[in-house]
């Protein structure tokens, strides 16, 4: 039995099969403790059998944002202590003297440097001293740190210094982590700060996953794989160890699970939009170019993170995002939330004003089918404490919609930033609209960037966990050689190529290799990665071409990384598909209530997705309600049902 579960702010979601039909659970979060959700969904599914559990955790990621990882001794060549702190010269506010600088992970107290020196071409120049290294294990045992980071110049050419420190290391009894075994590749300040933050989560996610990896055994017999950040599962012990690959893991299942659903329904140009209870995440999918994108530039809480990772924008607005006034009196929504604990106020337990309260209190939202029920919102409570909180604000009702009208803002710059500014026409895409709270404002957000259409797909808040599901396995590995254009590469490929069967032969995995390059045009201090085929460097020069607008293919070109990609693919997901006639959905009304847009009040039919049929379409206003989520459709867009039960709205 194959169970996808993710771990959000506000709700775990469960997802499974069961008689060839996806079934979906939602819980509360445990903050405290994510596995008791975990534990709590096996337990309420009644799973059985040969169970293996695809995990789509936020253990990391918290522990990043609240800066709640590892004491982390940093080790590097003698002289380069500091780099980690110094980092790069770029700053995001150039010209803000006063802005303070990046908190980092390792400590003044805890960088230590010993005397060892590789060549960029990797020779040998000076090997690390036995007693230097004994010495060294003693100041790092002395220090009390929890964790290590192993970071030395150019080891990706030449590990047997990291080699010889790691093993001493490794006595200690504490969490080790190698950049060559974490990432092989140059630029020393990047790859130390992924090192360093592969270390600081260590303990936390390692513990945590130990801890799962136990109770699920011995509960349910079952094992444990983990989504990261790169869009593919591995397995907990290659999770426990790189923790730093699944910061986002959540994330990475619902962008995939848009992209495998969208392109069922015929959509290969989409925009993804993931509302969930603390944080929006937007992506931009563009299967005519190869599909989802990955990145190894990101930074994530201020700390560039260099290992593979789907390009994923996140804002801090959520259904569970507050709203509050400033000192001058202005509305503010997010990034605070929240969460699971005590939640928005409507839940029964909140005191501060959230998106989902004020939701509820435009109408957008059916008190009595939340959840299927389970969990009845309290409209009369909302109110109140509006009314508490509303200051100036003529009318709860108006309150309600300036918070509704931030947080869409907020979500729209997000959008922006992964499509305008990138060269990309949101025309020309599908917002495909998924998480608790993404078809509640997605038309809205297709209106404002002119979107031509909407796509909530069936279970949308439960996505995430449904790309986790049907995700391929998957491992990444690279490494720098810095070579010229038409090299021979065999060598270097083959290397890559046995470490990644033979790991999945340990795992039991059978798979394939994919090869590509990171290329750049000789000076330059940026790469492009593109496949590795016989027209390696014509798609290179096309790739150039799109993202910055010329290319020069008189000039040489530089081989930068190689890269393999093993993928052990999972099994394939093809709904049937029914049969479509026309209906106007007249059948689903269960309700109907009044809600507000545009400051207008409108009398609004209630639909029951599940009654809903294939070719069914009708024009808004309505609310197309569900287990995991609400969709509503503004005046005058149309909503029809496809073969595969999805929403899709044309939006005038």
């Amino acid at each position: 039995m194959r169970i996808a579960i993710d771990t959000g702010g506000t709700f775990t979601d469960c997802v499974y099969f069961h008689e060839g039909q996806l079934q979906v659970l939602k819980i509360f979060s445990t903050p405290s403790d994510p596995g008791q959700a975990v534990l709590e969904a096996l337990r309420r599914i009644k799973a059985q059998g040969a169970v293996v559990v695809r995990h789509g955790t936020t253990v990391g990621t918290n522990a990043m944002l609240e800066r709640k990882g590892a004491r982390v001794a940093f080790v590097t060549t003698a002289g380069f202590e500091d780099t980690i702190a110094i980092g790069r010269q770029a700053r995001a506010k150039l010209y803000d003297w006063f802005q303070p600088a990046a908190d980092c992970l390792a400590p003044a107290d805890l960088r230590f440097g010993i005397e060892e020196r590789v060549s960029a071409e990797g020779d040998l120049l000076c090997a690390a001293d036995p007693d230097s290294i004994a010495q060294l294990a003693e100041r790092i045992c002395a220090s009390g740190a929890e964790a290590v980071a192993i970071s030395l110049l150019f080891s990706f050419a030449n590990p047997v210094n990291e080699q010889a420190i790691s093993e001493a290391l490794q006595r200690l009894g504490i969490p080790v982590s190698i950049s060559h075994r974490v990432l092989p590749e140059f630029r020393e300040y990047e790859r130390a700060s992924t090192v360093v933050a592969n270390a600081y989560l260590s303990r936390i996610v390692g513990g945590y996953i130990d801890k799962l990896v136990a109770n699920v055994d011995r509960e349910f017999n079952g094992r444990i794989d983990v989504m990261q950040s790169s869009g593919g599962t591995i397995t907990a012990r290659v999770a426990a160890e790189e923790p730093v690959r699944t910061m986002l893991s959540g994330p990475a299942g619902g962008v995939m699970g848009a992209y495998q659903l969208a392109r069922l329904a015929g959509f290969d140009r989409i925009i993804g939009f993931d509302m969930g209870g603390t944080s929006t995440d937007v992506c931009l999918v563009d299967a005519v170019r190869g599909g989802p994108q990955l990145t190894s530039e990101a930074i994530l809480s201020g700390v560039p993170i260099s290992i593979p990772m789907l390009e994923i924008h996140s804002a801090g607005a959520g259904g569970g995002s507050l709203a509050r006034f400033d000192a001058g009196g202005l509305l503010r929504v997010g990034p605070e939330s929240a969460g699971a604990s005590p939640g928005p106020i409507c839940f029964g337990r909140g005191e501060q004003v959230t998106v989902t309260d004020a939701n509820l209190v435009l109408g957008r939202l059916d008190p009595g089918s939340f959840l299927g029920g389970v969990v009845h919102l309290d409209r009369e409570r909302a109110v109140a404490y509006m009314e508490k909180q509303r200051q100036s604000i003529a009318s709860v009702e108006e309150f309600a919609a300036g918070i509704v009208r931030l947080v869409e803002t907020s979500m729209e710059k997000a959008i922006r930033v992964i499509s305008v500014e990138r060269g990309y026409d949101p025309r020309d895409f599908t917002l495909v609209a998924f998480g608790g709270g993404g078809p509640l404002h997605a038309c809205s957000l297709a209106h404002a960037l002119r979107i031509p259409r909407v796509l909530v797909p069936a279970l949308p808040g439960a996505l995430s966990a449904v790309g986790i599901l049907l995700a391929d396995a998957v491992r990444d590995f690279s490494r720098t050689v810095m070579l010229r254009a038409g090299a021979d590469l065999d060598g270097v490929f083959g290397e890559l190529e046995e470490r990644g069967y033979a790991e999945f032969r340990a795992e039991q995995l059978d798979g394939i290799a994919l090869r590509s390059v990171d290329l750049r045009y000789l000076g330059q201090g940026y790469e492009l990665n593109v496949p590795f085929r016989e027209d390696y460097l014509s798609a290179f020069h096309d790739l150039h071409r799109q993202h910055y607008g010329f290319a020069r293919e008189e000039h040489e070109v530089e081989i930068v990384n190689v890269r393999i990609r093993m993928i052990s693919a999972s099994e394939s997901f093809d709904p049937a598909r029914k049969t479509v006639c026309d209906g106007d959905g007249s059948q689903a009304i269960r309700a109907r209530q009044c809600v507000y847009f545009n400051g207008k009040v409108y009398d609004t039919p209630i639909y029951d997705r599940q009654a809903l049929r294939p070719g069914d379409s009708f024009f808004g206003p309505a609310i197309v309600t569900e287990y995991s989520s609400a969709t509503i459709v503004p005046p005058g867009d149309r909503l029809r049902t496809d073969a595969l039960d999805n929403l899709i709205i044309e939006v005038h």
